[in-house]
């Protein structure tokens, strides 16, 4: 079958199969959980790809909420990786109910010509993607290993085809002091919050001193109980980014030691514990976001070249597979400015006409690139 052919299959079976793609996207939006906690996610869509021929391992290393379906012999492997998190208080306004259902269909689109095309498709599920590094820990487990190809399409504002996100790392931060009443006895309490006080200030005096490119923001989600008790325990979560895992490390010192300063000059304890293994920068395969450029150009999407409302340059652990095999993570616009990522409007623009576009597009787009990347190869 000629390359034209093989793509207008897959285009056919996408638009085949897209209403059951959006009933997917839709059910995983109305019921969102957070990382490691993708139990229904998971079980639909380790459903949704079993109904459709795929041999699915679920639990897949020991990871509850992680799966691999596979379907096809081929000596030339595609991996496709689908999230399912969502985020804490905000449900899916990263999208990743979109990402999960293009997952499905890219598979579903090339699972019937893997025989032609020489492949074996595989699907990763892959959880805990905001702040929890499930990939990683995959990887640590042997996932990913001989990859031709991995893939996958994230919801974004508009078109971004190629993906430049930071290096990162997710720290939970504690200070513990001791506990006295405010007014009666100050003189016997240590003041917690008077740590994470010092630490932000610290930090924002740092900011200064970074790269143009550094990022570093946190949230307390503990810091009292009572105005006239001196709060006794401390709690953040801190993410610092970096263009690099090499000036990530360098700069993850440097905030580390404003963490340390808040203990000192407070005489708190402080416990600094990582979230997750560090998050890598993304190693783009340009052969094969060259096609996605040409195969997206072709459905009529419009890629943004004025960096308004970009999604590109948020951390992700697909760098961190990016490292081991050849992959792409090209964003798909939803139409949603002004709003953008993790905003709840941003959630609302997850589901609906403009969505259901982007789901079909990028399923589209990302199985055609990879009968170009398997065609060209051969």
């Amino acid at each position: 079958m000629s390359e034209a052919a093989l793509k207008r299959r897959v285009r056919e079976q996408v638009d085949a199969e897209l209403p059951r793609l959006i009933a997917l996207s839709e059910a995983l939006h109305a019921d969102p959980e957070t990382a490691w906690n993708e139990h229904r996610a998971s079980a639909r869509l380790c459903d949704e790809l079993e109904s459709r021929g795929f041999a699915v391992t679920p639990a897949y290393l020991g990871l509850e909420t992680a799966f691999l379906a596979t379907a096809g012999t081929g000596a030339v492997r595609i991996g496709i990786c689908a999230e399912y998190d969502a985020l804490p208080g905000l449900g899916h306004a990263c999208g990743h109910n979109l990402i999960a259902a293009i997952a499905v269909g890219v598979a579903a689109a090339l699972a019937p010509l893997a025989d032609e095309l020489g492949i074996t498709v595989e699907v990763y599920g892959t959880p805990a993607e905001e702040g929890g590094g499930g990939k990683i820990e995959l990887l640590d487990r042997g996932a990913f290993a001989g990859l031709d190809l991995a893939v996958m399409a994230h919801p974004g504002p508009v078109d971004v085809a190629e993906a430049r996100p930071f290096a990162v790392a997710h720290s939970h931060v504690q200070y513990d002091g001791k506990a006295a009443h405010a007014g009666a006895y100050p003189e016997q309490g240590v003041n917690a919050n008077d740590a994470f006080v010092v630490a932000q200030v610290a930090i924002g005096l740092l900011r200064q001193q970074l790269p143009h490119s550094a990022r570093v923001h946190g949230i307390q989600t503990v810091g009292g109980q009572a105005p006239n008790a001196i709060p006794n325990r401390t709690e953040g979560r801190w993410y610092v980014r970096a263009e690099t895992l090499a000036e990530l490390e360098h700069i993850e010192q440097r905030v580390n030691r404003c963490f340390e300063a808040g203990a000192l000059a407070s005489g708190t304890t402080l416990t600094n514990t990582p979230e997750s293994k560090r998050y890598s920068e993304f190693r783009t395969d340009e052969r094969a976001l060259g096609h996605y450029r040409a195969n997206a150009t072709a459905l009529g999407r419009v890629f943004d070249t004025s960096g308004t409302g970009t999604m590109n340059r948020a951390s992700t652990d697909m760098g961190n597979v990016s490292q081991i095999v050849p992959a792409i993570h090209p964003y798909v616009g939803v139409g949603s400015l002004p709003a953008t990522n993790h905003q709840p409007e941003f959630a609302a623009a997850c589901v609906g006409p403009v969505a259901e576009k982007a789901l079909r597009d990028a399923a589209v787009a990302l199985a055609q690139t990879v009968v170009d990347v398997v065609r060209a190869a051969s």
